[in-house]
């Protein structure tokens, strides 16, 4: 049996979310009163990269909410990739958030946590008052995108399936070596690797990377995002909104803040951390956290 709280790093009651493709688990802490603020994570990670911040923000008086999307964490994996469809993923995380009835939320995406939540955000502005954007994009490509090396290895067909489903690289040399800057701990590796023990349940990881757009004109990704774009600009340039950037991610560098996300809100606060990587929850947690903290205090004083 896993021990899901990791030796107490994850002490958190697991909930439930049913769905046509499977059951998603997410954690809801804190106080049903308190400010909502949602955290996103992508690829390979769960909920779990958040663990820092869940119980700051409780203590904070806000309420946690940390969804695992379907082939990650504690929710379930399928074994067809078809399930793992951008859209797919945007559809079930609306489904489990419009189920909490939401006010007033924050939006914490990183990765693909970004898509998936700012498209939730834009598609209910009445819930959601400010984004705290970590590492992410939502945009067309402003040109060809160059894939990091170790990715563009995992989109090919036939090798994908042995270097990620089969060796689990995607985890043991993208999220442990190449996306971070300082080692993590035997633990927590132990529970980034728990979810996916098996060569079927590693399908959602292969999906992702195959899923990453390369040109302005990539269909189906150029038309969500083209729209995703006009809707963040719409509804949320005169709201609260919060960049922290970590300056040495190999797949979106200074380039993608300067070029998109600066494009998207050039009245937004950018925080730039020089050292840290991909996965900066994991580099610069306790930089983040009180940024987060500061952030959701001036929404309250601008509510």
């Amino acid at each position: 049996m896993t021990d899901w709280t990791f030796g107490g790093l994850w002490p958190y009651e697991p909930k439930w979310f049913e769905t046509p493709e499977g059951r998603l688990h997410y954690v809801d802490e804190g106080p049903r009163d308190g400010r909502p603020v949602v955290l996103l994570h992508g690829n390979p990670t769960w909920g779990f990269l958040y663990r820092n911040f869940i119980s700051a923000l409780v203590e904070a008086g806000h309420r946690a909410i940390v969804p695992d999307m379907l082939g990650f964490g504690r929710s379930d994996k399928p074994a067809r990739p078809e399930v793992y469809r951008i859209a797919d993923h945007i559809r079930r995380a609306d489904a489990l958030l419009e189920s909490l009835d939401l006010h007033d939320a924050t939006v914490v995406p990183q990765d693909w946590g970004g898509p998936v939540g700012l498209a939730w955000a834009v598609a209910h502005p009445d819930r959601v008052s400010g984004l705290f954007i970590l590492n992410t994009a939502a945009h067309v490509p402003r040109g060809r995108f160059k894939v990091p090396a170790a990715l563009q290895l995992f989109r090919l067909p036939g090798v994908g399936e042995v270097t990620v489903k089969g060796l689990g690289l995607f985890h043991r040399a993208f999220l442990f070596k190449v996306g971070v800057t300082r080692p993590l701990p035997p633990q927590v590796k132990r529970a980034y690797l728990a979810p996916h023990p098996t060569w079927s349940s590693r399908t959602g990881v292969l999906a992702f990377p195959r899923a990453i757009p390369t040109a302005p004109d990539e269909q189906p990704w150029a038309t969500f995002a083209a729209d995703l774009e006009t809707g963040m600009e719409r509804e949320f340039r005169d709201r609260p909104v919060k960049i922290v950037w970590a300056m040495k991610d190999p797949g979106f560098g200074p380039d993608t803040l300067r070029d998109m996300w600066l494009r998207t809100f050039p009245d937004a606060g950018v925080m730039r951390l020089d050292d840290a990587g991909h996965y900066l929850q994991e580099d610069a947690h306790e930089r983040i956290i009180p940024e987060l903290l500061r952030f959701l205090a001036k929404e309250d004083h601008h509510g």
